[in-house]
């Protein structure tokens, strides 16, 4: 088995998500630059239920949100399948909108997990996950281990 396995379509992730037994969690990002900010995030995140799905921005969602000039780095594909290969991580599912409401609302997470940087208010699906009986969890980040300190570093030779 491949971790390229772990990455699916919406619909085959619809799928895999109705066979689940037990709570599935979900998340979502850029990833690039995976990073231990990254690992510790996705692993808190598979700590809340049996299951972790990660919708992964594709490259042009991502360019839209505005990371920065040339961002992503890495292209959409190799985010997706270095995210699917970390053993938290049970499916990915790249999406090109630019928010994941769409798969929120497909795939019925039980938890929804983002970073601590986010308020309650900010979380998109958080009202249609505890509208059905979910729960919304924010992680704490760790600090100095983001993708922009770790570009800052890089830039000023400190990496």
């Amino acid at each position: 088995m491949t971790t390229a396995t772990k990455i699916r379509t919406a619909a085959a992730a619809a799928a895999w998500r109705a066979g689940q037994r037990g709570p599935v969690v979900f998340t979502n990002g850029v990833f690039d630059l995976l990073h231990v900010g990254h690992v510790a995030l996705l692993e808190a995140a598979r700590a809340e239920g049996n299951a972790l799905l990660v919708a992964v921005n594709g490259d042009a969602s991502a360019r839209r949100l505005a990371k920065g000039p040339g961002r992503p780095f890495v292209p959409e594909g190799e985010r997706a399948r270095l995210v699917a290969a970390l053993a938290c991580v049970d499916a990915v599912v790249l999406f090109d909108e630019d928010i994941p409401l769409g798969l929120i609302e497909l795939l019925r997470p039980d938890v929804l997990v983002k970073g601590a940087d986010y308020t309650r208010e900010q979380i998109v699906g958080a009202r249609e996950v505890e509208s059905r009986g979910g729960r919304v969890v924010r992680v704490a980040l760790v600090p100095g281990h983001s993708t922009s300190d770790l570009l800052a570093r890089l830039r000023s030779g400190d990496a």
